[in-house]
């Protein structure tokens, strides 16, 4: 996604051409040179603490500046209007330096972040797993069309062994570079396929300084969530109205192993993993197992008609809240689907089951 070293004779010539825009130690400038760039405005896009900042800048002849202050090194997006193209960077307190050509954005050259440069090397290292996945997802489309289930079955088990892959080497990046920022961006993408002892382990693995850090702030109020959520630990009990607007509470379901289900009707990769729930569901629904389906919709109808069409035949309930929905926010829930296993005392067993995985736990506890 991003980009290598300006030779000497090029570095000196950026140096000399942007002088008068240098960046002092406690902010950044971006100084960009995009051939073919004919747009007379870009854009610029970051966070800064809660919020998120957004920038414009004019350009001339395919130059442009952007400055600021960054409280610590961020991943920012640069785009043009509509979104037409655009590339993402490191932007930290320094000289940024962006030469490239408008008709291959994902190519520009970065210089001037030290952080960006480690992420360049990152990146390339994982070059080959990208490459695998641009196929992989080139066959995947064809047999979609196709409507060939036996291949999309199979592609979409090489992409889980791809992301397998894939992070192992972010873990691995986590643990050699413990002061870097992109330790903790990387740990944060961890969090949805990562348990909490793990995840605890490589942050409290990382630098004071990185921890103490806004972002680390915001990911130890995380896994301060997760830890409540954690394998091994009591489920959160919680009460919400189901179709019908009668109050449904998980504590009700002792007794039973229960699968606490969230998604949406809106949700796709919720939609696409539906099947395997309900075929788990059916298998088990005689070995004093069930489900609770907790939809983050805030529209009811769409909300109903979803579970008509995927013939979800198990419990449902939403306080139709959508991101804000209590049950999610008790459990931590930022992404979806997302789905805890709990045993018959109440206590979690098991989590973001999906697919094979699903059905192998649940082949194991009820025999």
């Amino acid at each position: 996604m991003n980009k290598r070293v300006i030779a000497g004779a090029m570095a000196a010539m950026t140096l000399g051409f942007f002088a008068c825009h240098q960046a002092p130690k406690d902010s950044y400038t971006i100084n960009g040179d995009i051939t073919g760039l004919k747009d007379s405005m870009i854009y610029f896009r970051t966070s800064a603490g809660d919020s998120m900042v957004v920038d414009s800048a004019k350009v001339t002849a395919g130059k442009f500046t952007f400055t600021g202050k960054a409280e610590e090194p961020k991943m920012a997006s640069i785009y043009l209007q509509d979104r037409r193209g655009g590339f993402n960077l490191y932007v930290e307190n320094a000289a940024i330096s962006i030469k490239g050509n408008v008709d291959s954005l994902s190519t520009v050259r970065i210089t001037g972040s030290p952080t960006q440069e480690q992420w360049d090397k990152f990146q390339a290292d994982l070059k080959p797993l990208n490459d695998q996945e641009d196929t992989l997802f080139q066959q995947y489309q064809t047999a979609r069309m196709k409507n060939d289930t036996a291949a999309v079955a199979a592609i979409e088990k090489q992409a889980n062994d791809l992301n397998d892959k894939r992070e192992a080497a972010s873990k691995k990046f986590i643990q050699a570079n413990p002061k870097s920022y992109i330790s903790l961006n990387l740990l944060r993408s961890l969090v949805y396929s990562t348990e909490y002892a793990d995840l605890n382990k490589m942050f409290t693995g990382l630098d004071t300084a990185i921890q103490h850090s806004a972002t680390g702030a915001k990911i130890s109020e995380q896994l301060d969530k997760m830890k409540a959520t954690a394998i091994g630990e009591p489920a959160i009990d919680f009460t919400a109205n189901d179709v019908n607007g009668n109050p449904v509470s998980l504590s009700s379901f002792k007794g039973k192993y229960v699968l606490v289900d969230f998604w949406a009707s809106w949700c796709g990769p919720c939609r696409a993993e539906n099947p395997n729930v309900v075929k788990a569901f059916n298998k088990y629904k005689d070995k004093n197992f069930t489900i609770l389906g907790v939809s983050l919709d805030e529209d009811a109808s769409k909300w109903k008609e979803a579970i008509d069409h995927d013939k979800l035949a198990w419990t449902q309930v939403s306080d139709l809240k959508g991101w804000k929905s209590e049950p999610a926010g008790k459990y931590g829930v930022r992404a979806i689907p997302a789905n805890f296993l709990l045993d018959q005392d109440g206590k979690i067993i098991g989590h973001n089951l999906r697919g094979e995985d699903l059905e192998a736990k649940l082949a194991e506890i009820l025999k």
